[in-house]
């Protein structure tokens, strides 16, 4: 390389790229070297320890660069320009942040490199606007988190069930008391709201002089009773806030969920997708479809000046969440609710499941308050009860068995040793030889006993899986088909064909029985339109004929049978009620039950249960009126 004349510049292009300079053997170059060791540096967020013209930058940069300490960043030198008579250098860095977008925050600055008075080292004489353009001394960088808009949960025609909703953020804002008056507000604020006054103070006490102590989270139209007391509280403070909510506190609560602050265990599963703070989906649906509804954070980098004003240097925008279509009908969710609280202030548990025969839409599906939040309506197992004599019906015309047929309706038989009885208020005039139509109608169990010896085991689990239940399915959401497995006795044979034994079932499921007869097939109940699902067929499937024969057997209950208080219900086609014994017994030694009833009207089936009651159509039957009026 031939000699260059005193004060042209020397390029050097590219990282790690070097010039030797006649008369020279060594073939690196000091700036370029000190170049490559700061972009390595920067690369960690930090000046490392090269040189620097003033060691004070070292810790400058420290505090300026801290809120991207988590943000990764890749510093590369893309040239060196070295001025030999002023014994300077220009290194031009390209910096890439990484905030977590589709583009990346690309910039390049130009660092001044001096060279000290032994004419051989180099030092980095760093200024504010090396880090990033246009930023000045005395100014500061933020990290802003930009919170998405979290996607609605839709119901039937689209219609909204959970969108943002105004709410009150209770608490104490601890930078208006001190001292003991911090515990004596943290003990009215909880007395107030009903709280535990105990871990509430504890808290408050633990937290910072400058905090905001939430207490509840109320809906709006909830909050203004408690406004008036609150707001005498020294420290007190209710916030304005939004969360997504549905139409109501019990709007099919336990299906849908609730969404929250993350907790611990949702932070540490989330692999850094979430963080502490960020309100995330905690039970059902909500937390299920979490990642759907919650979006993309998004990110910006801020400056700010010395006069608190802000602007934004790099944006990452927040991608919104997705809505979740589901099928439910506001209209019969909220009927289906109403139908539930008839029964009471401290009722049992209770709930009631709508499914739609033509297309298997379930469009309400409701817990009562004696479930105490869980989801009884669609995970519940339970002995059905004589609700599946439907089934029980159905094996029995398929071993010949006809409507008209006689069978003889005891008022108790035995069974390998064990006595079976029909319900405390069965009719008298029913006991003897009646049709099977009529054992259905009345709910005679000692006919369907009597006639347990004509099915094979399995009969009762094709005719099950005929009706959709038994045969599990992925909907989206935890659901229970119910359980019918082959009997391994005379007595289990017997005791299945009456809902007992080893039979079990979920309100949905028998819903889902109820809307196969309506429907003429296996329903496959939908709620979530946009999951696919695969139908298992069933080994036996469900006839034309078989289900005009059960939809007969069915409208005998209202016409004549257990369900005759439906008579004047306009559109009812048909029902079955249900007893089913549970528990141990009590010191008379009799049993509580278990009070179903399943109908159909038109193109709705619906199942109501109550966990303990008297009988299907004393107990469960009222509140299927009240939702079927």
């Amino acid at each position: 390389m031939r000699s260059l004349p005193l004060g042209i510049a020397v390029v050097l292009m590219g990282v790690g790229s070097a010039c030797s300079f006649a008369g020279s053997d060594d073939d690196s170059d000091p700036a370029a070297d000190l170049a490559d060791d700061l972009a390595a540096a920067l690369s960690g967020h930090s000046l490392g320890d090269v040189p620097l013209v003033d060691e004070a930058a070292r810790d400058a940069l420290a505090e300026l660069v801290a809120p991207l300490d988590e943000v990764p960043v890749a510093v590369d030198v893309v040239d060196v320009v070295t001025v030999e008579e002023e014994g300077r250098a220009d290194a031009t860095l390209a910096w890439q942040w990484d905030l977590g977008g589709p583009d990346l925050w690309t910039y390049e600055t130009t660092v001044a490199l001096t060279r000290g008075g032994d004419g051989s080292s180099w030092a980095v004489a760093w200024a504010p606007d090396d880090l990033a353009p246009d930023l000045a001394e005395g100014e500061t960088l933020g990290l802003r988190t930009i919170t998405p808009d979290r996607g609605d949960i839709t119901g039937a025609d689209g219609t909204v069930l959970v969108t943002e909703r105004p709410v009150l953020r209770y608490g104490l804002d601890k930078t208006k008391v001190e001292g003991a008056q911090v515990a004596r507000s943290a003990r009215r604020i909880a007395r107030i709201l009903d709280l535990d006054p105990g871990p509430y103070v504890d808290r408050a006490e633990a937290m910072g002089a400058e905090a905001f102590v939430e207490a509840v989270v109320l809906r709006e139209e909830d909050a203004r009773e408690v406004l008036p007391a609150f707001r005498k509280v020294p420290g007190a403070l209710a916030v304005n806030d939004t969360l997504p909510l549905a139409p109501s506190r019990e709007f099919a609560a336990a299906l849908l969920g609730r969404v929250g602050a993350a907790t611990e265990e949702v932070v540490e599963e989330s692999d850094g997708a979430v963080v502490a703070g960020d309100e995330v989906g905690l039970s059902g649906l909500q937390a299920r479809y979490d990642d759907q509804l919650r979006g993309t954070a998004g990110r910006s980098v801020v400056i700010r000046d010395a006069q608190d004003q802000l602007r934004t240097a790099f944006e990452v925008p927040a991608v919104d969440g997705a809505p979740l279509a589901t099928t439910l009908d506001v209209g019969l969710q909220e009927r289906a609710e109403a139908a539930l609280a008839t029964l009471g202030d401290g009722a049992p548990a209770s709930a009631l499941v709508a499914i739609r025969p033509s297309d298997g839409a379930i469009l309400a599906t409701a817990n009562g308050a004696g479930a105490d939040g869980a989801d009884l309506a669609d995970t519940g197992q339970y002995a059905p009860g004589s609700t599946f004599k439907v089934v029980s019906s159905l094996a029995l015309l398929r071993s010949g068995l006809g409507p008209s047929d006689r069978v003889a309706c005891p008022a108790t038989t035995v069974v390998d040793g064990r006595t079976f009885k029909n319900y405390d208020d069965y009719p008298s005039s029913s006991i003897g030889e009646i049709t099977l139509a009529q054992a259905v109608a009345q709910s005679c169990n000692t006919a369907f006993v009597g006639n347990a010896d004509r099915l094979a085991p399995g009969d009762a689990t094709k005719a099950a899986q005929a009706l959709g239940l038994g045969t599990d399915h992925d909907l989206g959401f935890p659901v229970y088909f119910g359980q019918v497995p082959p009997p391994e006795t005379e007595t289990g044979a017997a005791a299945d064909l009456i809902g007992q034994g080893t039979v079990l079932a979920s309100p949905f499921a028998m819903a889902t029985v109820a809307a196969s007869v309506q429907a003429g097939r296996a329903v496959l109940p939908v709620l979530l339109p946009d999951h696919q699902v695969e139908q298992v067929p069933p080994e036996q499937p469900l006839t034309q004929a078989e289900a005009t024969t059960l939809r007969g057997l069915m409208r005998g209950v209202v016409d004549t049978g257990s369900g005759r208080f439906l008579l004047d219900v306009p559109g009812v086609t048909g029902a079955k009620t249900g007893t089913a014994e549970y528990g141990e017994p009590d010191a008379s030694g009799e049993l509580e039950t278990h009070a179903w009833m399943i109908a159909t009207r038109g193109d709705l089936a619906v199942a109501v249960f109550v966990e303990t009651g008297v009988s299907g159509s004393q107990t469960a039957g009222p509140v299927l009126e009240a939702f079927l009026r």
